[in-house]
């Protein structure tokens, strides 16, 4: 039996209906193939100034850039136009650059200058990757579903040219003026305010850099400086404590620090919290320049770090975190407690106010909690550390001696004395790190702040040197002795009040060099 004959018109039309269908499904596999490829490829690792940063290109209907800074939040830039979406995430600082910043204010300017062309670098590196991913990607996937290496082929063509285009059509597109008018998200909502201070910032921070290397070679001379005072002459057996507090990220703080831990031979470092401003991961690189001290270092949290805060502190080889905990370190006792609350934000700073009557129960319990530590330890306890002064009172009678910070004021006082117990004495230091950004936000800079603290052989405070050296935008530095005169033999026992011995202000005159 003999078939009918089919028309020519149907077999032309069949044929272009299966020409059509395969060029639907050659293109959808392309598609998919862009996707899967997208995905697997289109991101990278790059530094930009002295961030580890990923770059990541995703599908988009409006295009833009998203730059994130976890856990503060995202800036959302209208950068571009295309189907395509630019993610840069900024990741942990690299603490070696960040010192190398540091130690040469010069090259703060050539960073700068060079972050521009790794940007660029680092997205041409993007496009090139998202390019070969997306193409590699169709043709293995062309191959699995036709077995054709015609189609494959075609497959591959477009997927070059989607997501060629696509990323042609954003480069063509750019707008560099986006960077001014950023939408914020996340803790970044108020970053307005903050890009407001920051202008006012940087004009002060240029003149403290170009004063810092002056600066610095101030505080070594105090060392000659502490030589030239007659009223106290440390012992052989004398144990020498710097006591620093809120250095709120500040990063000269630590050539001070440096600086000074090496011209009076201490012997150990006591941190009384707010190393941080806001504890977040990024911040944690900050703490890595505790190790450069070579010299024990003993932390407690203060309501600006968080516990993350406080791990990347002990897992610098020379910390000691305490929390509740005591620790012998070069011959003293030391008890000490982090701070119960978590606040890294600007209303919390002290000059927002006092505190409210919740607030101040839960430092009055923290406070409690560690004088229970510091009544059952083995050892009687030299030393006990708080971060904010309020959680020092019950503490009275408890050890001659609390170390706290927070409030930015440093004060020396006596806590209300416990009948039949020993006299307390409550030292509040300044802020080491000037207050960080805050104490650029009055008119005249917050000082950076600390103090050498000298113990004799019976670990009992024989005298202390207050050191303090010109916020910002100065370099004045100013050292105020205290001797401590040993009680009196008479059967009251009253304990004469401590005599200041005030220093020569070191004149912020440049030091000559040879």
């Amino acid at each position: 039996m003999r078939r009918p004959a089919v028309p020519r018109g149907g077999g032309g039309r069949h044929r272009g209906l299966r020409r059509l269908a395969v060029a639907a499904a050659v293109l959808a596999v392309a598609l998919l193939g862009v996707l899967a490829g997208v995905v697997a490829g289109g991101n990278v690792g790059t530094d930009i100034g002295p961030f580890h940063a990923r770059l990541s290109v995703s599908p988009a209907t409006s295009g833009g850039t998203t730059v994130d800074i976890p856990p503060l939040g995202s800036l959302l830039l209208k950068s571009h136009d295309g189907p395509t979406h630019l993610t840069v995430e900024l990741g942990a600082l690299d603490q070696s650059r960040v010192e190398a910043l540091i130690d040469d204010p010069a090259s703060l300017n050539r960073a700068t200058q060079s972050a521009t062309d790794e940007v660029r670098e680092g997205v041409m590196r993007l496009g090139l990757r998202t390019v070969g991913s997306s193409v590699l990607a169709t043709l293995v996937l062309a191959l699995l579903v036709f077995r054709n290496t015609r189609r494959a082929a075609w497959a591959g063509a477009l997927a070059l040219l989607i997501t060629a285009g696509s990323l042609g059509t954003a480069a063509a597109t750019i707008r560099p003026q986006s960077i001014e008018e950023p939408r914020y998200e996340g803790l970044l909502v108020n970053a307005p305010a903050i890009v407001g201070d920051v202008r006012k910032i940087a004009d002060d921070y240029t003149r403290y850099a170009e004063q810092l290397q002056r600066l610095i070679g101030n505080v070594t001379q105090l060392y000659t400086t502490v030589s030239a005072l007659p009223v106290y002459e440390p012992e052989p057996g004398t144990t020498r404590v710097l006591h620093i507090s809120d250095l709120h990220l500040n990063p000269s703080a630590w050539q001070l620090i440096r600086t000074v831990t090496e011209q009076f031979g201490i012997d150990a470092v006591i941190d009384t919290g707010d190393i941080t401003d806001w504890g977040s991961e990024p911040e944690a690189s900050y703490v890595g320049s505790i190790s450069l001290l070579e010299k024990p270092y003993v932390y407690i949290r203060g309501n600006h770090d968080s516990p993350r805060t406080a791990a990347a502190v002990a897992r610098q080889p020379n910390a000691i975190v305490l929390d509740n905990t005591t620790a012998t370190v070069a011959g003293l006792t030391i008890a000490g407690i982090g701070d119960p609350r978590f606040t890294p934000d600007k209303s919390t700073s002290p000059a927002s106010g006092g505190l409210n009557p919740p607030t101040a129960n839960e430092l009055i319990t923290n406070g409690e909690t560690l004088a229970a530590t510091v009544r059952s330890s083995p050892r009687p306890v030299n030393i006990a550390l708080v971060h904010d002064p309020a959680a020092a009172g019950p503490l009275s009678g408890t050890c001659p001696l609390v170390l706290a910070g927070h409030t930015h004021d440093r004060q020396v006082n006596t806590l209300p004395e416990v009948p039949g117990q020993q006299t307390t004495t409550l030292m509040v230091q300044g802020s080491t790190g000037g207050a960080g950004l805050r104490g650029l936000e009055q008119e005249e800079p917050t000082p950076l702040a600390m103090t050498v603290l000298y113990f004799d052989q019976e670990k009992r405070l024989q005298a202390y040197d207050d050191i303090t050296v010109g916020g910002t935008g100065q370099a004045q530095v100013n050292l105020e002795r205290t001797v401590i005169a040993p009680p009196p033999t008479s059967p009251l026992g009253a304990t004469p009040a401590p005599t200041n011995a005030p220093a020569p202000t070191l004149s912020p005159t440049p030091t000559p060099t040879r």
